[in-house]
C-alpha cells in the first residue's frame, strides 16, 4: 500500500504539469487563431499587422501559431492595430 501511494505521489505532479502545459498551449492557440481570423477579415498580411502594431513579423507568426505567451502590452498593440477592443481577441 505504501509503495502504491509513493508511486501516485510521484505521478500526480508530472500529470498536473502536463495538463497545465496542454491548457496553456490551447489558450495560446485559440488567441492566435482569433488574431489570424481578425487579420484576414480586414485583409492584411502578417507583415502589415506587424508594421501597424510596431511588432516584428516573426513575432506575429509565433502568436498566430500559439507559440508565444504574449504580454498585455502586446495584446493592446495588436487590438489597436486590428481596430478592436482587447477583449475581442479572446
Amino acid at each position: 500500500m505504501i509503495l502504491i501511494v509513493r508511486r501516485l505521489i510521484n505521478i500526480i505532479p508530472a500529470f498536473s504539469q502536463t495538463m497545465r502545459e496542454l491548457d496553456e498551449k490551447k489558450v495560446r492557440r485559440r488567441f492566435g487563431d482569433r488574431v489570424r481570423a481578425l487579420r484576414k477579415e480586414i485583409g492584411i498580411s502578417q507583415e502589415d499587422l506587424a508594421l501597424i502594431a510596431g511588432l516584428d513579423r516573426t513575432y506575429i507568426g509565433g502568436v498566430e501559431r500559439g507559440e508565444r505567451n504574449i504580454s498585455l502590452v502586446n495584446i493592446h498593440k495588436l487590438a489597436a492595430a486590428l481596430n478592436v477592443p482587447p477583449r475581442d481577441l479572446f
